[in-house]
Protein backbone atom coordinates (compact mmCIF):
# COMPACT_ATOMS: atom_id res chain seq x y z
CA UNK A 1 0.00 0.00 0.00
CA UNK A 2 2.24 2.78 -1.22
CA UNK A 3 1.16 6.33 -1.64
CA UNK A 4 1.61 6.32 -5.43
CA UNK A 5 -0.69 3.35 -5.90
CA UNK A 6 -4.46 3.98 -6.17
CA UNK A 7 -6.08 3.64 -2.79
CA UNK A 8 -9.55 2.18 -2.38
CA UNK A 9 -12.01 2.78 0.44
CA UNK A 10 -11.73 -0.92 1.23
CA UNK A 11 -7.99 -0.59 1.78
CA UNK A 12 -8.51 2.40 4.05
CA UNK A 13 -11.12 0.46 6.01
CA UNK A 14 -8.94 -2.62 6.51
CA UNK A 15 -5.95 -0.51 7.52
CA UNK A 16 -8.05 1.56 9.94
CA UNK A 17 -10.25 -1.17 11.44
CA UNK A 18 -7.63 -2.64 13.84
CA UNK A 19 -6.88 0.82 15.20
CA UNK A 20 -10.57 1.60 15.57
CA UNK A 21 -11.04 -1.66 17.47
CA UNK A 22 -8.06 -0.73 19.64
CA UNK A 23 -9.52 2.65 20.55
CA UNK A 24 -12.94 1.13 21.10
CA UNK A 25 -11.47 -1.36 23.54
CA UNK A 26 -9.71 1.44 25.41
CA UNK A 27 -12.90 3.46 25.49
CA UNK A 28 -14.60 0.66 27.41
CA UNK A 29 -12.25 1.20 30.35
CA UNK A 30 -13.89 4.37 31.63
CA UNK A 31 -17.52 3.17 31.63
CA UNK A 32 -16.48 -0.28 32.96
CA UNK A 33 -14.53 1.13 35.91
CA UNK A 34 -17.21 3.75 36.56
CA UNK A 35 -19.80 0.96 36.76
CA UNK A 36 -17.60 -0.91 39.28
CA UNK A 37 -17.12 2.22 41.39
CA UNK A 38 -20.84 3.06 41.22
CA UNK A 39 -21.65 -0.32 42.77
CA UNK A 40 -19.36 0.16 45.77
CA UNK A 41 -19.80 2.21 48.93
CA UNK A 42 -19.86 6.03 48.74
CA UNK A 43 -20.46 6.07 44.99
CA UNK A 44 -20.64 9.85 44.64
CA UNK A 45 -17.41 10.51 46.54
CA UNK A 46 -15.49 7.73 44.78
CA UNK A 47 -16.77 8.61 41.31
CA UNK A 48 -15.81 12.22 41.91
CA UNK A 49 -12.35 11.26 43.27
CA UNK A 50 -11.73 8.86 40.39
CA UNK A 51 -12.73 11.53 37.88
CA UNK A 52 -10.37 14.10 39.42
CA UNK A 53 -7.47 11.61 39.70
CA UNK A 54 -7.98 10.50 36.11
CA UNK A 55 -7.94 14.13 34.97
CA UNK A 56 -4.60 14.75 36.69
CA UNK A 57 -3.21 11.47 35.31
CA UNK A 58 -4.17 12.58 31.81
CA UNK A 59 -2.29 15.84 32.33
CA UNK A 60 0.76 13.85 33.43
CA UNK A 61 0.67 11.75 30.28
CA UNK A 62 -0.25 14.60 27.95
CA UNK A 63 3.30 15.43 26.75
CA UNK A 64 3.71 11.89 25.40
CA UNK A 65 0.28 11.36 23.83
CA UNK A 66 1.39 12.60 20.41
CA UNK A 67 4.38 10.24 20.30
CA UNK A 68 2.29 7.83 18.24
CA UNK A 69 1.62 10.47 15.59
CA UNK A 70 5.26 11.58 15.62
CA UNK A 71 6.48 7.99 15.36
CA UNK A 72 4.08 7.29 12.49
CA UNK A 73 5.23 10.39 10.61
CA UNK A 74 8.99 10.25 11.31
CA UNK A 75 10.17 6.65 11.89
CA UNK A 76 11.22 5.89 8.33
CA UNK A 77 14.81 4.62 8.74
CA UNK A 78 17.46 3.60 11.26
CA UNK A 79 18.54 7.11 12.21
CA UNK A 80 15.04 8.50 12.74
CA UNK A 81 13.99 5.41 14.72
CA UNK A 82 16.95 5.54 17.12
CA UNK A 83 16.72 9.27 17.71
CA UNK A 84 12.97 9.29 18.28
CA UNK A 85 13.22 6.22 20.53
CA UNK A 86 15.82 7.93 22.72
CA UNK A 87 13.72 11.08 22.75
CA UNK A 88 10.67 9.03 23.81
CA UNK A 89 12.55 7.31 26.65
CA UNK A 90 13.76 10.61 28.10
CA UNK A 91 10.33 12.18 27.76
CA UNK A 92 8.58 9.21 29.42
CA UNK A 93 10.98 9.27 32.37
CA UNK A 94 10.55 13.02 32.67
CA UNK A 95 6.75 12.98 32.88
CA UNK A 96 6.87 10.20 35.49
CA UNK A 97 9.23 12.25 37.65
CA UNK A 98 6.98 15.30 37.32
CA UNK A 99 4.00 13.26 38.54
CA UNK A 100 6.04 12.08 41.53
CA UNK A 101 6.93 15.68 42.37
CA UNK A 102 3.27 16.71 42.07
CA UNK A 103 2.34 14.05 44.66
CA UNK A 104 4.65 15.50 47.32
CA UNK A 105 2.06 16.48 49.99
CA UNK A 106 2.75 20.26 50.18
CA UNK A 107 2.61 20.60 46.39
CA UNK A 108 -0.41 18.33 46.06
CA UNK A 109 -2.29 20.16 48.80
CA UNK A 110 -1.59 23.52 47.16
CA UNK A 111 -3.25 22.40 43.92
CA UNK A 112 -6.04 20.17 45.17
CA UNK A 113 -7.03 21.85 48.44
CA UNK A 114 -6.17 25.50 47.85
CA UNK A 115 -6.71 25.95 44.11
CA UNK A 116 -9.32 23.31 43.24
CA UNK A 117 -10.94 23.42 46.68
CA UNK A 118 -11.79 19.74 46.99
CA UNK A 119 -12.99 18.51 50.40
CA UNK A 120 -10.68 16.22 52.38
CA UNK A 121 -12.80 13.13 51.73
CA UNK A 122 -12.27 13.45 47.97
CA UNK A 123 -8.74 14.90 48.04
CA UNK A 124 -7.29 12.02 50.10
CA UNK A 125 -8.78 9.48 47.69
CA UNK A 126 -7.37 11.43 44.73
CA UNK A 127 -3.85 11.30 46.23
CA UNK A 128 -3.98 7.54 46.87
CA UNK A 129 -5.38 6.87 43.40
CA UNK A 130 -2.64 8.93 41.74
CA UNK A 131 0.02 7.00 43.68
CA UNK A 132 -1.40 3.84 42.10
CA UNK A 133 -1.23 5.52 38.70
CA UNK A 134 2.49 6.40 38.85
CA UNK A 135 3.45 3.79 36.18
CA UNK A 136 0.74 5.14 33.86
CA UNK A 137 2.45 8.01 31.95
CA UNK A 138 5.78 6.30 31.27
CA UNK A 139 4.16 3.07 30.13
CA UNK A 140 1.82 4.95 27.80
CA UNK A 141 4.70 6.95 26.33
CA UNK A 142 6.66 3.90 25.24
CA UNK A 143 3.71 1.90 24.00
CA UNK A 144 2.54 4.84 21.88
CA UNK A 145 6.00 5.19 20.36
CA UNK A 146 6.08 1.51 19.38
CA UNK A 147 2.47 1.64 18.19
CA UNK A 148 3.46 4.41 15.80
CA UNK A 149 6.25 2.22 14.46
CA UNK A 150 3.81 -0.65 13.95
CA UNK A 151 1.49 1.67 12.01
CA UNK A 152 4.36 2.87 9.84
CA UNK A 153 5.25 -0.76 9.06
CA UNK A 154 1.55 -1.61 8.37
CA UNK A 155 1.29 -3.95 11.36
CA UNK A 156 -1.89 -2.49 12.86
CA UNK A 157 -3.36 -5.88 13.80
CA UNK A 158 -0.59 -6.38 16.35
CA UNK A 159 -1.76 -3.27 18.16
CA UNK A 160 -5.14 -4.93 18.71
CA UNK A 161 -3.50 -7.91 20.42
CA UNK A 162 -1.59 -5.68 22.83
CA UNK A 163 -4.65 -3.59 23.65
CA UNK A 164 -6.70 -6.73 24.27
CA UNK A 165 -4.13 -7.74 26.87
CA UNK A 166 -4.54 -4.32 28.47
CA UNK A 167 -8.31 -4.67 28.63
CA UNK A 168 -8.20 -8.18 30.04
CA UNK A 169 -5.59 -7.26 32.64
CA UNK A 170 -7.48 -4.14 33.66
CA UNK A 171 -10.80 -5.99 33.88
CA UNK A 172 -9.29 -8.90 35.79
CA UNK A 173 -7.66 -6.63 38.38
CA UNK A 174 -10.83 -4.55 38.80
CA UNK A 175 -13.09 -7.57 39.26
CA UNK A 176 -10.65 -9.24 41.65
CA UNK A 177 -10.44 -6.13 43.82
CA UNK A 178 -14.20 -5.65 43.61
CA UNK A 179 -14.95 -9.15 44.89
CA UNK A 180 -11.98 -9.77 47.18
CA UNK A 181 -10.92 -6.47 48.76
CA UNK A 182 -12.30 -3.59 50.78
CA UNK A 183 -10.39 -0.93 48.83
CA UNK A 184 -12.27 2.26 47.89
CA UNK A 185 -13.67 2.29 44.38
CA UNK A 186 -11.43 5.12 43.16
CA UNK A 187 -8.30 3.26 44.30
CA UNK A 188 -9.47 0.08 42.55
CA UNK A 189 -9.84 2.11 39.38
CA UNK A 190 -6.27 3.45 39.67
CA UNK A 191 -4.73 0.03 40.29
CA UNK A 192 -6.64 -1.53 37.40
CA UNK A 193 -5.68 1.22 34.92
CA UNK A 194 -1.99 1.10 35.87
CA UNK A 195 -1.82 -2.69 35.63
CA UNK A 196 -3.58 -2.76 32.28
CA UNK A 197 -1.40 -0.18 30.55
CA UNK A 198 1.81 -1.75 31.91
CA UNK A 199 0.82 -5.10 30.39
CA UNK A 200 -0.01 -3.41 27.08
CA UNK A 201 3.31 -1.55 26.94
CA UNK A 202 5.35 -4.72 27.50
CA UNK A 203 3.45 -6.72 24.90
CA UNK A 204 3.58 -3.87 22.34
CA UNK A 205 7.37 -3.81 22.61
CA UNK A 206 7.53 -7.58 22.06
CA UNK A 207 5.18 -7.46 19.08
CA UNK A 208 7.18 -4.61 17.51
CA UNK A 209 10.36 -6.74 17.39
CA UNK A 210 10.09 -7.51 13.67
CA UNK A 211 9.21 -3.92 12.76
CA UNK A 212 12.21 -2.67 14.75
CA UNK A 213 14.49 -5.07 12.90
CA UNK A 214 13.09 -3.94 9.54
CA UNK A 215 13.45 -0.20 10.16
CA UNK A 216 17.01 -0.66 11.46
CA UNK A 217 17.98 -2.06 8.06
CA UNK A 218 16.86 1.09 6.20
CA UNK A 219 19.65 3.54 5.46
CA UNK A 220 18.79 7.15 6.33
CA UNK A 221 18.11 9.77 3.70
CA UNK A 222 20.73 12.44 4.38
CA UNK A 223 18.44 15.19 3.07
CA UNK A 224 15.61 14.17 5.40
CA UNK A 225 17.64 13.53 8.56
CA UNK A 226 16.50 15.31 11.71
CA UNK A 227 18.72 16.24 14.64
CA UNK A 228 17.55 16.01 18.24
CA UNK A 229 17.04 19.76 18.06
CA UNK A 230 14.82 19.32 15.00
CA UNK A 231 12.82 16.62 16.76
CA UNK A 232 12.39 18.81 19.82
CA UNK A 233 11.23 21.74 17.69
CA UNK A 234 8.85 19.50 15.73
CA UNK A 235 7.44 17.76 18.79
CA UNK A 236 7.12 20.63 21.27
CA UNK A 237 3.91 22.06 19.72
CA UNK A 238 2.53 18.53 19.52
CA UNK A 239 3.34 17.95 23.20
CA UNK A 240 1.72 21.25 24.17
CA UNK A 241 -1.47 20.36 22.30
CA UNK A 242 -2.70 17.51 24.55
CA UNK A 243 -1.16 19.15 27.61
CA UNK A 244 -3.26 22.27 27.07
CA UNK A 245 -6.32 20.21 26.15
CA UNK A 246 -6.07 17.87 29.12
CA UNK A 247 -5.20 20.66 31.55
CA UNK A 248 -8.74 21.81 30.89
CA UNK A 249 -10.12 18.87 32.88
CA UNK A 250 -8.96 20.12 36.31
CA UNK A 251 -10.19 23.56 35.26
CA UNK A 252 -13.59 22.07 34.45
CA UNK A 253 -13.48 20.19 37.76
CA UNK A 254 -12.92 23.50 39.55
CA UNK A 255 -15.92 25.10 37.85
CA UNK A 256 -18.07 22.02 38.44
CA UNK A 257 -17.43 22.49 42.12
CA UNK A 258 -18.48 26.16 41.94
CA UNK A 259 -21.56 25.91 39.69
CA UNK A 260 -24.99 24.63 40.62
CA UNK A 261 -25.35 20.99 41.73
CA UNK A 262 -21.59 20.49 42.28
CA UNK A 263 -21.55 16.95 43.67
CA UNK A 264 -23.98 15.63 41.08
CA UNK A 265 -22.00 17.28 38.27
CA UNK A 266 -18.70 15.86 39.55
CA UNK A 267 -20.29 12.41 39.77
CA UNK A 268 -21.87 12.25 36.30
CA UNK A 269 -19.25 13.98 34.16
CA UNK A 270 -16.78 11.03 34.22
CA UNK A 271 -19.63 8.76 33.08
CA UNK A 272 -20.70 11.18 30.34
CA UNK A 273 -17.13 11.69 29.22
CA UNK A 274 -16.57 7.94 29.19
CA UNK A 275 -19.57 7.39 26.92
CA UNK A 276 -18.67 10.18 24.51
CA UNK A 277 -15.12 8.86 24.40
CA UNK A 278 -16.39 5.56 22.99
CA UNK A 279 -17.60 7.43 19.91
CA UNK A 280 -14.81 10.00 19.82
CA UNK A 281 -12.25 7.20 19.97
CA UNK A 282 -13.31 6.02 16.53
CA UNK A 283 -12.33 9.42 15.16
CA UNK A 284 -9.15 9.63 17.21
CA UNK A 285 -8.05 6.28 15.81
CA UNK A 286 -8.13 7.72 12.30
CA UNK A 287 -5.44 10.37 12.80
CA UNK A 288 -2.48 8.00 12.43
CA UNK A 289 -4.22 6.21 9.57
CA UNK A 290 -4.50 9.48 7.68
CA UNK A 291 -0.83 10.25 8.37
CA UNK A 292 0.22 6.84 7.05
CA UNK A 293 -2.04 6.81 3.98
CA UNK A 294 -2.22 10.46 2.92
CA UNK A 295 1.50 10.62 2.30
CA UNK A 296 3.72 13.53 1.46
CA UNK A 297 2.21 13.90 -2.06
CA UNK A 298 -1.41 13.91 -0.79
CA UNK A 299 -2.37 11.71 -3.73
CA UNK A 300 -5.04 10.00 -1.63
CA UNK A 301 -6.41 13.21 -0.10
CA UNK A 302 -10.00 13.00 -1.39
CA UNK A 303 -10.59 9.39 -0.40
CA UNK A 304 -8.96 9.80 3.01
CA UNK A 305 -11.05 12.96 3.56
CA UNK A 306 -14.31 11.35 2.45
CA UNK A 307 -13.69 8.39 4.74
CA UNK A 308 -13.22 10.84 7.63
CA UNK A 309 -16.53 12.53 6.82
CA UNK A 310 -18.30 9.18 6.91
CA UNK A 311 -16.78 8.40 10.31
CA UNK A 312 -17.98 11.75 11.67
CA UNK A 313 -21.55 11.20 10.51
CA UNK A 314 -21.71 7.65 11.88
CA UNK A 315 -20.18 8.43 15.28
CA UNK A 316 -22.25 11.51 16.07
CA UNK A 317 -25.32 9.71 14.74
CA UNK A 318 -24.66 6.77 17.05
CA UNK A 319 -24.18 8.97 20.12
CA UNK A 320 -27.33 10.93 19.23
CA UNK A 321 -29.27 7.66 19.07
CA UNK A 322 -28.35 7.00 22.69
CA UNK A 323 -28.71 10.59 23.91
CA UNK A 324 -32.18 11.25 22.50
CA UNK A 325 -33.85 7.87 23.06
CA UNK A 326 -34.58 5.58 26.05
CA UNK A 327 -31.17 4.01 25.39
CA UNK A 328 -29.74 6.81 27.55
CA UNK A 329 -31.60 5.46 30.58
CA UNK A 330 -30.35 1.96 29.86
CA UNK A 331 -26.77 3.19 29.60
CA UNK A 332 -26.70 5.40 32.68
CA UNK A 333 -28.93 3.39 34.98
CA UNK A 334 -28.64 -0.28 33.99
CA UNK A 335 -25.09 -0.40 32.62
CA UNK A 336 -23.32 2.41 34.49
CA UNK A 337 -25.14 1.82 37.78
CA UNK A 338 -26.19 5.44 38.37
CA UNK A 339 -29.20 6.15 40.54
CA UNK A 340 -32.40 7.38 38.92
CA UNK A 341 -31.67 10.93 40.08
CA UNK A 342 -28.16 10.94 38.59
CA UNK A 343 -29.44 9.30 35.40
CA UNK A 344 -31.96 12.09 34.77
CA UNK A 345 -29.29 14.63 35.65
CA UNK A 346 -26.84 13.19 33.08
CA UNK A 347 -29.12 13.03 30.02
CA UNK A 348 -29.28 16.76 29.01
CA UNK A 349 -25.47 17.24 29.05
CA UNK A 350 -25.08 14.12 26.94
CA UNK A 351 -27.52 15.48 24.36
CA UNK A 352 -25.44 18.65 24.06
CA UNK A 353 -22.29 16.53 23.56
CA UNK A 354 -23.85 14.44 20.77
CA UNK A 355 -22.10 16.47 18.04
CA UNK A 356 -18.68 16.16 19.69
CA UNK A 357 -17.54 12.94 17.91
CA UNK A 358 -17.99 14.60 14.49
CA UNK A 359 -16.03 17.64 15.67
CA UNK A 360 -13.29 15.31 16.92
CA UNK A 361 -12.75 13.61 13.57
CA UNK A 362 -12.77 16.99 11.82
CA UNK A 363 -10.08 18.53 14.00
CA UNK A 364 -8.01 15.32 13.89
CA UNK A 365 -8.04 15.44 10.10
CA UNK A 366 -6.98 19.08 10.14
CA UNK A 367 -4.09 18.23 12.46
CA UNK A 368 -3.06 15.30 10.28
CA UNK A 369 -2.30 17.46 7.28
CA UNK A 370 -0.34 19.94 9.37
CA UNK A 371 1.66 17.13 11.02
CA UNK A 372 2.57 15.68 7.63
CA UNK A 373 3.83 19.04 6.41
CA UNK A 374 5.74 19.49 9.71
CA UNK A 375 3.87 22.70 10.49
CA UNK A 376 2.83 21.89 14.05
CA UNK A 377 2.71 25.34 15.68
CA UNK A 378 -0.88 26.21 14.57
CA UNK A 379 -2.07 23.01 16.26
CA UNK A 380 -0.95 24.14 19.71
CA UNK A 381 -2.25 27.68 19.11
CA UNK A 382 -5.74 26.44 18.23
CA UNK A 383 -5.74 24.14 21.26
CA UNK A 384 -4.74 27.00 23.57
CA UNK A 385 -7.59 29.05 22.12
CA UNK A 386 -9.98 26.16 22.68
CA UNK A 387 -8.91 25.94 26.33
CA UNK A 388 -9.45 29.68 26.72
CA UNK A 389 -12.90 29.35 25.18
CA UNK A 390 -13.87 26.62 27.66
CA UNK A 391 -12.69 28.80 30.54
CA UNK A 392 -14.66 31.80 29.28
CA UNK A 393 -17.92 29.90 28.75
CA UNK A 394 -17.68 28.26 32.18
CA UNK A 395 -16.92 31.57 33.86
CA UNK A 396 -19.90 33.26 32.23
CA UNK A 397 -22.16 30.32 33.10
CA UNK A 398 -20.99 30.32 36.72
CA UNK A 399 -21.53 34.06 37.16
CA UNK A 400 -24.64 34.77 35.12
CA UNK A 401 -26.61 31.60 34.23
CA UNK A 402 -28.39 29.36 36.74
CA UNK A 403 -27.49 26.07 35.03
CA UNK A 404 -25.83 22.99 36.47
CA UNK A 405 -22.08 22.53 36.14
CA UNK A 406 -22.58 19.53 33.85
CA UNK A 407 -24.69 21.56 31.41
CA UNK A 408 -22.21 24.45 31.44
CA UNK A 409 -19.28 22.09 30.82
CA UNK A 410 -20.99 20.40 27.88
CA UNK A 411 -21.79 23.73 26.20
CA UNK A 412 -18.23 24.92 26.82
CA UNK A 413 -16.65 21.81 25.25
CA UNK A 414 -18.73 22.06 22.06
CA UNK A 415 -18.46 25.83 21.58
CA UNK A 416 -14.71 25.92 22.16
CA UNK A 417 -14.07 23.00 19.81
CA UNK A 418 -15.92 24.82 17.03
CA UNK A 419 -13.68 27.83 17.63
CA UNK A 420 -10.52 25.69 17.41
CA UNK A 421 -11.67 24.13 14.14
CA UNK A 422 -12.30 27.56 12.66
CA UNK A 423 -8.80 28.73 13.64
CA UNK A 424 -7.11 25.75 11.95
CA UNK A 425 -8.80 26.41 8.63
CA UNK A 426 -6.59 29.37 7.72
CA UNK A 427 -3.16 27.69 8.07
CA UNK A 428 -4.63 24.57 6.49
CA UNK A 429 -5.84 26.45 3.42
CA UNK A 430 -2.45 28.14 3.12
CA UNK A 431 -0.63 24.82 3.36
CA UNK A 432 -2.87 23.25 0.73
CA UNK A 433 -2.35 26.21 -1.59
CA UNK A 434 1.42 25.94 -1.21
CA UNK A 435 1.29 22.23 -1.87
CA UNK A 436 -0.74 22.63 -5.06
CA UNK A 437 1.61 25.36 -6.30
CA UNK A 438 4.58 23.09 -5.70
CA UNK A 439 2.97 20.19 -7.53
CA UNK A 440 2.06 22.39 -10.48
CA UNK A 441 5.64 23.69 -10.71
CA UNK A 442 7.02 20.13 -10.64
CA UNK A 443 4.68 19.09 -13.44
Amino acid sequence: MKNKAPLSYGQIFHFWLPLAVTWMMMSVEGPFLASIIARLADEKVNLAAYGVAYAFALIAESPIIMLMSASTALCKDRDSYLKLRNFSVVLSIGVTLLLMIFLIPPIFNLFVHTLVGLPDSIANLVHTTLLCLLPWPGAIGMRRFYQGLLITRHQTRRIVIATLSRLLTMGGIALFCYTSSSLPGAVIGGIALAGGVAAEALLTRLLAHRSIHEVLQIEPDLEQQMSYRDIRGYYLPLALTPFIALSVHPLVTFFLGKCRDPLESLAVMPVIYGLTFIFRAIGLSYQEVAIALLGENWDNYKKVRNFAIAIGVVTSGGLSLIAFTPLSHIWFSDLSGLSETLTQFAIPPLQIMAIFPALTILICFQRTMLIITRRTKPISISTATEAGGIFLVLLVAMLYFPVSGAIAASVAYVAARLLAIALLQRPLKYQMKQFHLQRNSEQ
